[in-house]
């Protein structure tokens, strides 16, 4: 059985031949029974379990239709981290925590989103302590439908800003947060997303011992999904 981790699909309304090409790989999963892992950032953005637009329930729809042959297990990103336990009860998804280890086609793995290792960005790592906090979380949850899309509207412009600006090494993740994350979980294959540089890095971890770690790919620019199957792992476009 084949396992299959994708990330960064950034789903709106501004893109829709996004939504029909995860709905054509949903088909896809379903059709070959495999399980799926969502590494973040499946929504370009995440104003709360209430929002009422039609994509949203459309891929609940297709979520739920393809976790009821296989699982489909989830964590969060930086841009749909207030996806909640209603959504993920409509839709079937396992949350999972980030970073989350486990054995992956027979191979203890640890995934995350990413932005965790980006710790050279000091100034996003507070934004992120800060916006997970659940206190707060519940306030921003609380207030009206359209003042929620008005402030995720402007975190995404200035977002945008933010990026063109910043220094390059800001962007990637930091060796020794990688590194910190392999020893501490005891396993030496990672995936994540976040970064938008699809590769299979090798490296070491220590004087001799050799681990990798695997990036996935952005569906709105460079698109690679994680294909994990008997004879070892591939990064592929995301098949339909």
């Amino acid at each position: 059985m084949n396992v299959y981790l994708a990330s960064d699909l950034h789903l709106g309304p501004g893109r829709p031949d996004l939504t029909e090409a995860f709905l054509a790989f949903l088909a896809r999963i379903r059709a070959e029974g495999a399980e799926l892992y969502v590494l973040g950032d499946l929504f370009e953005a995440w104003i709360g379990d209430d929002d009422p637009r039609p994509y949203t329930r459309r891929v609940a729809e297709a979520l739920s239709a393809t976790s009821a042959i296989r699982p489909v297990r989830f964590l969060h990103g930086n841009r749909d981290f207030l996806l909640g336990d209603d959504y993920a009860r409509r839709s079937g998804l396992e949350l999972l925590p980030d970073p989350w280890r486990g054995t992956l086609a027979g191979v203890p793995t640890v995934l995350t989103h990413g932005d965790l290792l980006c710790t050279a960005d000091r100034a996003y790592q507070r934004f992120r302590r800060y916006s997970h906090d659940p206190a707060r979380q519940a306030r921003f949850l609380a207030r009206p439908l359209w003042w929620r899309r008005g402030v995720a509207g402007l975190a995404r412009t200035r977002g945008r800003l933010r990026r063109r600006r910043a220094p390059e090494p800001w962007m990637d993740v930091h060796p020794e947060a990688v590194r910190r994350l392999l020893e501490e979980s005891g396993v030496r294959r990672l995936v994540h997303g976040h970064t938008h540089r699809p590769a299979w890095h090798r490296l070491k971890i220590g004087d001799e011992e050799e681990a990798e770690r695997i990036v996935l790919g952005p569906w709105d620019g460079e698109a690679r999904v994680l294909v994990l199957e008997a004879g070892g792992g591939r990064l592929v476009p995301p098949p339909a």
